[in-house]
């Protein structure tokens, strides 16, 4: 009986000072990182190219107040997009080398800027330096019927030529990719 007291009591001990020592997550982030691949088969493990973001959400916001028309934007929510390229790659026309680039754009009415930057961990585009420019393209805007309420991104193939997409609201912007 002294053995079965001396535990319980050894116990409750170990669970007070384990709720007491328990560490305060905080608020969950509401922007969920995301993934996009190509190939997008996810047992593929030859893949060619990723982008790893942040998915914002409208929330009954305009996409005009978050993603605001002639400024560099994030292109998502918290830490700037990164876009990796396992092999050499034309992205937007333009030849970019096999690695790992931060990725921002310029919204635009008919055309967004996408810009692949070579400084990585940016929170947001506040400390966006123009002179790590990798490139600059232009993107072809278009506008859909669906509404998107979470920013989203795909590698996909539209007429056997491969595409960065991006959508929000009932906008898509198409950036054509190929693998050299």
């Amino acid at each position: 009986m002294k053995n079965i007291a001396l535990y319980s009591i050894s116990a409750l001990c170990f669970l007070a000072t384990s709720v007491l020592s328990a560490q305060d997550f905080g608020k969950l982030d509401v922007s969920p990182m995301d993934i996009a691949w190509y190939p997008a088969k996810h047992m593929d493990a030859n893949k060619k190219m990723r982008v790893i973001y942040n998915r914002p959400q409208l929330k009954n916001r305009s996409l005009e107040t978050l993603a605001p028309a002639n400024a560099v934007w994030r292109t998502g929510a918290n830490e700037a997009p990164e876009i990796t390229f396992y092999q050499d790659v034309v992205f937007g026309g333009k030849d970019i080398a096999a690695g790992t680039y931060a990725l921002f754009s310029i919204p635009g009415e008919n055309s967004w800027t996408i810009i692949l930057n070579s400084k990585l961990n940016q929170w947001g585009s506040y400390s966006y330096d123009k002179s790590a420019d990798v490139a600059r393209v232009q993107a072809i805007v278009t506008q859909e019927e669906e509404a998107l309420e979470y920013f989203s991104m795909i590698f996909h193939e539209d007429n056997g030529n491969l595409q960065l997409s991006m959508g929000w609201d009932n906008l898509r912007v198409h950036v054509p990719v190929s693998v050299k």
